[in-house]
């Protein structure tokens, strides 16, 4: 499978250079030259298949024979061990936990993914893999945990002062070996706009073999469609065939993943983009302008993003049609306030607790429901344990929330961390010195 820039659809690469490279040189994002159509069967019974079954199928769709089927299968059984089960709510409604993977969040899919696959693809090359990711939140987490350890790589997280949880933090801190993290203070656009300008700095490139592992890399974006099809099959089992999906959404990978599997059969009826205040694609879909803004902070951190970089292959997978994209897609926008009030509302109703980027995916479907008077199964993502976000919770529910081994080893660990401003020159130099 050749992939091309969405800046330029005549910049083909193999799949290999699209995972190392991750931004082209046009400062465009890798899509696949061809989104394969599965087979009605496999779509039809996928119920009948384990969610390693599904990936390794959606996955050799898309990398075609760019890695051999035994390695791919062997790379989707090591990477995917952990399970997203879909659980009912009431008879309309159902959450799709993407948090049961080692750094209890969804990236672990693509975190652990990438990883692997690079690992694959490093075998016939002796220079160590430089990866670097900026994080608002759980990104980073997932990255240092997949790459820990890893042979002849070495990563190095960018991360905003101040704006992700104390767990997090510790998550991306306390590594050590070839993991490293960068507190940047800025916000995580300012964090991504130096990755990005590194990938792009030829004295950079030609000193060290650079590539990123946030979602701007199509490695990342590949295993995140595995979980759509996976919950589709989990809602067959039960008779369900018409579904829509509410998904929170920051840098819009996440999203962007559900739309390709739609575009490769998956019969979704609609998805619905939740947002925090920071709301430039709810804005779009409105206005029909695209108007990015800075990042504002909120309690959902991971979705504190004004300018989100994959919003680009969505537009690229409806050719920049506005109203083909509008009839796939809905977005609702809710405040902090809204936040609290849905986490506590869930609670409430449905004895779950749920981290602020679920409660917001679940506002969003209620208001989607409440539009079309509860007629369809509607399916929101969790994407993260709550346990990541204890400040955010009543004491009431914060008691509820039991904490899972992964958290109670991080604590007493040492932090490492390094300083750094926004000023590319500064992260330039820091690179050029301690590497």
């Amino acid at each position: 499978m050749q992939f091309y820039s969405t800046n330029n659809n005549k910049l083909r690469v193999p799949f290999k250079e699209a995972v190392f490279n991750s931004l082209p040189a046009d400062n465009g994002l890798y899509m696949p030259e061809a989104v394969p159509v599965l087979d009605t069967y496999f779509i039809q019974n996928l119920h009948r298949y384990s969610l390693q079954e599904i990936a390794f199928t959606v996955a050799k769709a898309l990398i075609a024979d760019d890695i051999p089927e035994a390695d791919l299968r062997r790379i989707v059984e090591d990477a995917i061990d952990f399970n997203a089960p879909v659980r009912p709510l009431d008879s309309g409604l159902a959450v799709l936990e993407l948090f049961h993977g080692p750094s209890l969040a969804f990236k672990d899919f693509g975190a652990r993914f990438m990883s692997r696959i690079m690992a694959h693809l490093s075998t016939e090359d002796s220079r160590v893999l430089d990866v670097l990711v900026a994080t608002s939140g759980d990104t980073g987490g997932a990255v240092a945990l997949g790459f820990l350890g890893v042979p002849g790589t070495r990563v190095t997280i960018l991360y905003p002062k101040g704006k992700v949880s104390p767990i997090q933090e510790l998550q991306l801190t306390t590594n050590g070996q070839n993991i490293r993290a960068i507190e940047i203070d800025g916000t995580f656009d300012d964090c991504q706009a130096l990755v990005k300008k590194a990938f792009n700095d030829q004295e950079l490139q030609s000193v060290f073999r650079l590539t990123s592992a946030n979602s701007i890399n199509i490695a990342r974006l590949i295993p995140q469609t595995f979980y759509y099809f996976h919950a589709y099959a989990q809602l067959l089992a039960q008779g369900i065939r018409d579904v829509v999906f509410s998904v929170p959404s920051g840098n819009f990978g996440n999203i962007g993943a559900g739309l390709l599997a739609f575009k490769m059969g998956l019969p979704v009826r609609r998805f619905v983009a939740a947002t925090n205040a920071n709301d430039t694609v709810p804005r779009f879909l409105d206005s029909g302008r695209y108007e990015p803004r800075p990042s504002v902070q909120t309690l959902a951190n991971a979705m504190d993003v004004g300018n989100p970089s994959n919003w680009v292959r969505i537009m690229d997978l409806f050719g920049h049609d506005l109203v083909a994209l509008q009839r796939a897609v809905s977005s609702f926008t809710f405040t902090d306030a809204d936040t609290r009030d849905g986490i506590q509302a869930l609670y409430d109703r449905y004895g779950y607790i749920a981290c602020p980027h679920t409660a917001i995916a679940w506002l969003a479907a209620e208001a989607y429901r409440k539009q079309q008077n509860g007629s369809v199964a509607t399916v929101f993502l969790s994407t993260a344990h709550p346990c990541k976000f204890p400040e955010v919770f009543p004491k009431e529910i914060a008691a509820q929330i039991a904490i899972p081994s992964q958290v109670t080893m991080l604590q007493g660990r040492k932090k490492e961390v390094v300083d750094l401003g926004k000023e590319y020159e500064g992260f330039k130099n820091y690179l050029l010195s301690t590497f």
